[in-house]
């Protein structure tokens, strides 16, 4: 029975011809002529409790982000699909979780970065956009992270424009990953040695919505920042101290040096320094007169690292980044849409990353893949408030040897498969302090069922994929 409620729930985004069903009035979404522009921003590795916004205990400075904030809603329960940048962006760009799209592993070195990674056969997010009849322009302009190699490059895969790094945690200021130069404009390397790259990123972009902007074409901007996540200890020069980066402005709110040593300070100037860039695209929009015709959608690839909680933060919530703890997994977001999405909000319906490629396919008027599963679903009702309701009865995850399932107030969890599952009611102990499966042991039996079942639909999934592949040859 439970798999049969699953699958129905599953069944709409698998067999609905076409577009996506408009849930919402024709003033919103994809029936607005002319159809909406979509930025969507990614930071790397902020914690749930970092920014100010979600935790008024943070000490980081962040003035544009609290402004946008203030502007749109806060998502208190948004989820990322998965713990780790790569799964995550995956994620993301398909709207298929990692076990689906088959990219469920960090991406690590040049062969992994630089190699295929996410297949072929999958459709991203600009691919999608260009199905959308109203004739957007795509770009992308920063951390990419999904595979680099000759078909797998941002231009070769559905946007206009890219100019980015390939890899993950290259230094922001060298551009350097494992001795290479690793930042590209559409697929030429490039050398821009100094700049700082949340600054050309941005940068990137604003130029990019401008000139789209002057020529009447709706657009759609993918913005991964590579920052704050920490610079791994092979991209920094031998000799040269590995410490957050930020360029010297963004000292200067906090009334420091740029050659502060404390770690935590220098952190908070790297954030403050995305900051002060996420203003300045926001500015653009305002000044072209386009922010009231913009959806942004900004959220964190994963929580915080453990390495780092010293310094970082995912309070109030447990775990960090590469486990399925909240800490891991539910991440800050923010939407803003003026006139569609309530002002100085807060949505607490639980959604999850995939959501946004559905979103935007309704947004630009385009239509979902009819020939495979997609595990988003439409977030766009929520965030208008046209209903409270989650479009998700359950969200499984699985990284590594670790799993866990939502469902409702509840989440089972555990780290090993031969581990017991613990079990946690969120609503009342979003910390996960409390473990109720010794006395709730009918809980975790109902919820381990539709994992079970879940599991093994995507192993089906695969197995009639594959063959369908092996037809075909």
């Amino acid at each position: 029975m439970i798999f049969s409620v699953l699958f129905g729930l599953m069944l709409p985004l698998v067999m609905l011809p076409g577009r996506i069903a408009c849930a919402f009035p024709e003033s919103f979404g994809a029936t607005t002529d002319p159809p909406p522009n979509i930025l969507i921003i990614t930071v790397d590795n902020v914690g749930y409790g970092d920014l100010k916004p979600f935790n008024d205990a943070s000490s980081i400075i962040t003035p544009n982000l609290n402004l946008f904030a203030s502007q749109g809603a806060l998502l208190t329960n948004f989820y990322t699909a998965s713990p780790t940048c790569t799964a995550s962006r995956a994620a993301l760009l398909t709207g298929r979780i990692p076990q689906r799209n088959k990219l469920s592993e960090q991406l690590v070195g040049l062969e992994g970065n630089y190699g295929i990674g996410l297949s072929h056969s999958e459709i991203i997010l600009p691919q999608l956009v260009k199905k959308s009849p109203h004739g957007y322009a795509t770009a992308a302009f920063g951390k990419w992270n999904i595979g680099f190699a000759p078909g797998s490059r941002p231009t070769e895969r559905g946007f206009d424009e890219f100019l980015g790094i390939a890899s993950g945690n290259a230094d922001h200021f060298t551009h350097v990953y494992a001795g290479r130069k690793d930042l590209y404009h559409n697929t030429t390397a490039i050398n821009r040695h100094g700049e700082y790259s949340t600054d050309l990123f941005a940068n990137a972009a604003i130029d990019f919505i401008k000139a789209k902007t002057s020529n009447e074409i709706p657009w759609m901007v993918y913005l991964p920042f590579d920052a704050p996540h920490h610079p791994g200890d092979r991209n920094v020069a031998p000799g040269e101290p590995n410490n957050w980066k930020a360029p010297d402005y963004a000292f200067e709110p906090y009334g420091l040096s740029p050659g502060v040593k404390d770690p935590k300070k220098r952190f908070n100037a790297v954030v403050t320094a995305i900051d002060l860039a996420i203003g300045r695209v926001m500015e653009t929009l305002d000044e072209l007169g386009i922010a009231d015709h913009t959806f942004v959608f900004l959220y964190s690839d994963n929580g915080a690292f453990y390495p780092y909680l010293d310094i970082q933060s995912n309070a109030p919530l447990r775990g960090a980044g590469v486990t399925l703890w909240e800490g891991g997994i539910r991440v800050p977001a923010i939407a803003r849409w003026p006139g569609k999405i309530k002002a100085n909000s807060t949505i607490t319906t639980r959604l999850w990353s995939p959501d946004l490629f559905v979103g935007v396919a309704e947004l630009a008027g385009a239509e979902l893949p009819q020939d495979r599963f997609i595990d988003g679903k439409n977030p766009i009702p929520v965030l208008t408030g046209q209903t409270i309701h989650s479009p998700h009865a359950t969200l499984f995850f699985k990284y590594q040897s670790h799993a866990a399932l939502i469902w409702g107030d509840y989440k089972i969890l555990r780290e090993k498969p031969e581990d017991p599952w613990m079990l946690f009611n969120l609503r009342e102990d979003q910390a996960e302090t409390t473990d109720l499966a010794g006395s709730h042991p009918d809980f975790v039996r109902k919820m381990e069922e539709p994992y079970r079942l879940t599991e093994a639909e995507i192993n089906r999934y695969l197995e009639r994929e594959q063959k369908k592949r092996n037809f075909q040859r």
